[in-house]
C-alpha cells in the first residue's frame, strides 16, 4: 500500500460520518481558521483507530509521506489523523522526523495541531533521542512562535527526566515576548514541572519575577494554593 492509497482509505473511513450540524460550531471553536467534518473525538478515535493499525510495518519516508498527504486534506480531523499515524509510528521515527514536525508546526497552524505535534511527536521523539536537545535550542530562537511554543512544552510529560536548565533557559529566552501563545506555554511548562520539583520552579519566578508576564506568572503559580 502507497502512502497516497492509505490517505484514500482515511478519507473514505470517515467522510461518510460528516456532520455538519457539529462541523460549524467546531470550526467556529477554532476562530473560522479551518473546516471540519464534525466528528468529535469520542467518533474520530474508533474511525482511526483501525487504521493506524495499516500503517504498521512502514518506514520513516512511508509515514512522512502519509502524514504530509493527510495535512494536505482541507478538514482538521486529518490533521489529527496524521498526528495519530505518526504517534503510533514514534518508535520508527528517527531525528529525521523533526524537521517533519517542524514543517506540520508551520502548516495550518493553530493550538490544537501545534500542542498535539508536540505531545505526541516532538516529546517522546527528543525523550528517546536525547541528542535532538540541540535541535529545541534552535527552535527555542525560531522566527516562527508557534515552533518556540513547541519548543517550551515539548518537556511537558517528561516529569522526572526534564531538563531543568534547558526548560528555565527557554522561558527566559521567550519572556519578552507579548504573544499570548508563547506566555501561556511558558506559565503551563513552569506549572507542570512544578509539580515535579515546586522548590526549583519556585524559585526560579522568585529570581525572574520582573521578567515573567503577569499570564506566565499566573498560569505557573497555578500549583501553589492561591495561585501567589
Amino acid at each position: 500500500m502507497t502512502p497516497t492509497e492509505f490517505v484514500r482509505q482515511v478519507r473514505a473511513a470517515l467522510e461518510p460520518h460528516r456532520d455538519p450540524s457539529q462541523a460549524e460550531p467546531m470550526a467556529r471553536y477554532m476562530k473560522n481558521r479551518f473546516p471540519f467534518l464534525g466528528l468529535k473525538r469520542p467518533q474520530l478515535e474508533p474511525l482511526v483507530k483501525p487504521l493506524l493499525a495499516r500503517s504498521k510495518g512502514h518506514d520513516e519516508a512511508w509515514l512522512h509521506a502519509a502524514a504530509l498527504g493527510l495535512w494536505e486534506l482541507p478538514e482538521r480531523e486529518f490533521q489529527y489523523a496524521a498526528v495519530a499515524v505518526l504517534h503510533a509510528n514514534r518508535k520508527t521515527l528517527s531525528g529525521r522526523s523533526l524537521e517533519l514536525a517542524e514543517a506540520l508546526l508551520q502548516a495550518k497552524p493553530w493550538w490544537d495541531s501545534v500542542d498535539a505535534l508536540t505531545s505526541s511527536v516532538v516529546g517522546p521523539l527528543v525523550l528517546r533521542l536525547p541528542e535532538l536537545g540541540s535541535e529545541m535550542d534552535r527552535w527555542s530562537r525560531h522566527p516562527d512562535f508557534w515552533v518556540r511554543r513547541s519548543a517550551i512544552l515539548h518537556q511537558l510529560g517528561y516529569k522526572g527526566q526534564t531538563d531543568p536548565e534547558r526548560l528555565f533557559r527557554y522561558c527566559l529566552e521567550n519572556a519578552p515576548d507579548k504573544e499570548f501563545f508563547i506566555r501561556k506555554a511558558i506559565g503551563w511548562a513552569l506549572r507542570q514541572y512544578a509539580y515535579t520539583d515546586p522548590k526549583a520552579v519556585h524559585a526560579f519566578v522568585e529570581v525572574h519575577r520582573a521578567r515573567l508576564s503577569p499570564l506566565s506568572l499566573r498560569e505557573a503559580l497555578k500549583h501553589q494554593k492561591g495561585g501567589k
